[in-house]
């Protein structure tokens, strides 16, 4: 393999990310803001993953899956901040070509494995809830580690497409990107030649998985509120409900934000408006989901009291 992969007849051996270009003051104030919510959100999922891991209580399929969300939000939020924040602090704001590569892979990665996670959750609550008796069978732990390993297969195969299709552009000597981190919109935008294969392979993709996994989503909590509305005491839909909340709540903020980002033709036009949605789901909702998973779960509020009193 060469040393390097800008060896692609582009002559680009460096990418600059441009990031939030406003005053050195505000640079200062986004510094600190983006490390509060890294701090917050390494501190978070880990004490997410330690908890379940600690509390036998917890050992069951629902809090096996929510365990590794919290790995792919520590992870997918890592790819990003630590460079963002040297970044802040750096008059340059360089990215090597293989590091610009490497850093867009691994963020493919780890966000498709948490939207197939998320449809996976889901279909287990509906498992849970719809189908109780067969739970056991339905999400036994063969199944429930097979599932989790589909996820990061899926995750990994959809972003080796992503990462071949981009890296294959050539870029003709500009290598500033309006962006704080390597994404797939602002390489598009820069590069010298026909890019429609290449938004048309993102759209495609991002909708289909978007789709699929929605689709996944949907049915799942349609079934579950039908099974929910059978139940004759308002207690027992509440707290029904009560175990699918945090979930909805989460699935809400995430396609939410990758549909507006990449599912829609015009999302490679604004690099603003995208640099904004793109905080969101690379730092703010790795943050708000183990928060969303504690404050409104009582089984992991009490694993944590349980923890905490252990110790």
């Amino acid at each position: 393999m060469k040393s390097e992969l800008s060896r692609n007849s582009s002559g680009v051996t460096e990418f600059i990310l441009l990031g939030f270009r406003t005053a050195p003051d505000i640079q200062i104030l986004l510094f600190l803001f983006f490390l509060l919510v890294y701090v917050v959100t390494v501190v978070g999922n880990v004490s997410m993953i330690i908890v379940i891991r600690m509390d036998s209580r917890l050992h069951t399929p629902m809090y096996f899956f929510l365990r590794h969300l919290s790995s792919v939000d520590l992870c997918y939020s890592t790819v990003i901040a630590p460079k963002t924040l040297a970044n802040f602090l750096s008059h340059e704001k360089k990215i090597s070509y293989n590091g610009c590569a490497a850093q867009f892979f691994f963020f493919a990665l780890f966000v498709t494995t948490e939207s197939i996670l998320l449809a996976v959750m889901a279909f287990d609550r509906f498992s849970a809830i719809c189908s109780p008796l067969l739970y056991p069978v339905h999400m036994s732990q063969k199944v429930c580690a097979q599932l989790v390993t589909g996820s990061y297969i899926c995750g990994g195969l959809n972003s080796m497409v992503h990462t071949g299709f981009t890296f294959s552009l050539r870029f003709c000597g500009e290598n500033r990107l309006d962006h704080f981190f390597c994404d797939v919109p602002a390489l598009i935008k820069i590069s010298c030649v026909d890019t429609s294969v290449n938004e048309m392979v993102l759209l495609i993709l991002s909708a289909l998985i978007i789709v699929t996994t929605t689709t996944v989503i949907l049915v799942s909590y349609a079934y579950i509120l039908s099974t929910v509305l059978k139940i004759p005491s308002t207690h027992g839909r509440g707290k029904t409900f009560s175990t699918c909340g945090s979930h909805m709540a989460t699935v809400t903020l995430f396609y939410g934000t990758v549909f507006f980002m990449y599912a829609q033709p015009g999302a490679i036009s604004s690099p603003g408006q995208n640099k904004v949605v793109a905080v969101l789901y690379t730092l703010i909702i790795p943050m708000l989901n183990p928060l969303i998973y504690s404050l409104r779960n009582r089984d992991v509020k009490d694993a944590v009291r349980r923890v905490l009193h252990r110790k």
